[in-house]
């Protein structure tokens, strides 16, 4: 059974995502704050603090840091201010404990009387194992004089009871709102009164190199404080679309769910994941936008769940090997690589092969642009997509539809194609009836063999080619006329079991 003494850490042999509160069960590790120089910021901090904007509407006016003799930061004015609004979170939880099985005897053996009598019993009874408590604990921080605070979804995660712990010690039992565990956002509830608040900000003006603060429990250590700058923006580090801040302030267990400052003392995120080989802070933290975090809060303090958008479409980044093949101008955008059936984008007209340039007037880089664009719609939302479709420009317009709508099993965009060349290296062949079925495409070319720049690429014996350079093909001669036409790369749209790839091979 897990104990209020003991640290949960996580290892891996190799670089994995560890959640930040995965279990901090109270250890004695201390974290380490670390020191930058940077007077560049340091001025940009002493000249926000001679011009600090308006307060935010019910928040306290932001507090800003100020300079030292040496040109850094001074955060104590914002700790001091801030502080007091942090709190801990502790959770109670349950785990089912597997029941340990007896071994196999024959009931003339001796030991089968012995381990039949002897053996142990599960946790609270029953006869398919038992359900141990678990503990656990991480912070947040109070944005609402009643009592709502923000924290990370995974910190309250099958959690039976939890209590938020205050600066003055005061302790309250915390309800539950609700939480999203797609943008890992929770929202909690104590019934208090006059409570302090933190000022919120927005991340649109924050930007890398500035200064940022983060107020947490790391190992339970409660009101830690350290500090570092943004060394990141827009980082899709997941597939749920939310564009991390990141950071090098030392973030460790038990900090998720706390806050992150900029130098005026408002706060630009939570605190909520680490890169990490052992568990523990190694450099790189990373913080939901607040921004985001904001909109997932109204939505479960209005009505109690929360309500994503989605477009439909499977997307990659384009690369210069695919603006080659589709005649872009710059590897920029987001490549379709397949459409739902019955889908808001397939509504709209996209197609796998289109490549998505702009949305509502707004430059898209790369696929996390547009997931980002996405996670932070409504459903009924309205996209204006400026596409890059067969050498030309086309505008097309999409209602956005809600992400828990379940879909139509048969939801895949059917694209035929095919391929052979010397070019490519690929032996094809028509795929027959049942191998249609199978696959559920009307048509395509099996890859019976890879070789030469299909190889290299990644293309394997047994793909499924589907289209080139965004073309539906359905025999050999139309790859060979589609290929004969590009000079330095094309795009092979292959489906792999039930997944579908673009896959650029260069031929130049």
């Amino acid at each position: 059974m897990a104990n209020e003494g003991a640290v949960t850490a996580i290892t891996a042999k190799r670089l994995t995502l560890a959640l930040c509160a995965a279990g901090v069960i109270g250890g004695a590790v201390g974290a380490v704050a670390v020191n930058h120089n940077n007077a560049t910021a340091a001025a940009e901090a002493a000249a926000l603090a001679q011009n600090q904007a308006a307060p935010v509407a019910a928040a306290p006016a932001p507090v800003a840091g100020n300079s030292s003799a040496v040109g850094l930061p001074d955060f104590t004015r914002i700790v001091a201010h801030n502080g007091p609004a942090v709190v801990n979170v502790r959770v109670v939880g349950t785990t089912k404990v597997a029941q340990r099985q007896m071994p196999q005897f024959d009931e003339d053996d001796p030991f089968f009387e012995f381990f039949r009598r002897f053996q142990p019993t599960p946790p609270h009874g029953g006869n398919g194992g038992g359900r141990e408590l678990v503990y656990g604990a991480g912070s947040g921080f109070i944005v609402s004089p009643d009592g709502v605070i923000l924290t990370n979804a995974h910190v309250v995660r099958d959690a039976d009871e939890v209590t938020v712990k205050l600066q003055d010690r005061r302790e309250y039992r915390a309800k539950v709102l609700g939480s999203d565990p797609k943008t890992d956002v929770a929202v909690l509830k104590i019934d208090a009164k006059n409570l302090p608040v933190v000022p919120l900000g927005n991340t649109r003006n924050l930007q890398v190199g500035e200064w940022v603060l983060a107020i947490g429990s790391p190992y339970g250590l409660e009101s830690s404080v350290t500090a570092g700058v943004v060394s990141a923006k827009g980082r899709n580090i997941d597939t749920n679309g939310v564009q991390f801040i990141q950071t090098d302030v030392a973030v460790n267990p038990g900090n998720s769910g706390g806050p992150l400052f900029n130098t005026r003392g408002e706060v630009v995120g939570i605190n909520s994941q680490i890169y990490s080989q052992t568990g523990g802070y190694q450099g790189l933290s990373f913080a939901i936008p607040i921004d985001v975090a904001v909109r997932i809060k109204d939505q479960i303090v209005a009505t109690g769940k929360v309500q994503h958008a989605k477009l439909g479409i499977g997307l990659q980044d384009v690369g210069q090997d695919f603006a080659d093949s589709f005649k872009l101008d710059s590897p920029d955008g987001a490549l379709v690589r397949n459409v739902e059936r019955g889908s808001a984008a397939d509504k709209a007209g996209l197609k796998s092969g289109d490549v998505i340039r702009k949305v509502n007037g707004q430059p898209i880089v790369g696929g996390g642009d547009l997931s980002s664009i996405v996670a932070v719609a409504k459903p009924g939302d309205k996209l204006a997509l400026d596409v890059w479709r067969d050498g030309h420009a086309v505008q097309l317009n999409a209602t956005l539809a809600n992400a828990n709508d379940k879909p139509d099993p048969a939801n895949r965009d059917n694209l035929a194609s095919t391929d052979k060349g010397a070019k490519l290296g690929l032996a094809l062949r028509p795929l027959d009836p049942t191998e249609r079925r199978q696959a559920g495409i009307p048509s395509g070319l099996l890859v019976e063999d890879a070789g030469g720049p299909a190889q290299v690429a990644g293309v394997q014996p047994g793909d499924v080619l589907l289209s080139v350079n965004g073309k539906p093909v359905n025999s050999v001669e139309q790859v060979r006329d589609v290929v004969g036409k590009s000079s330095k790369s094309v795009a092979l749209l292959i489906q792999r079991g039930d997944d579908k790839i673009f896959i650029p091979v260069r031929i130049g």
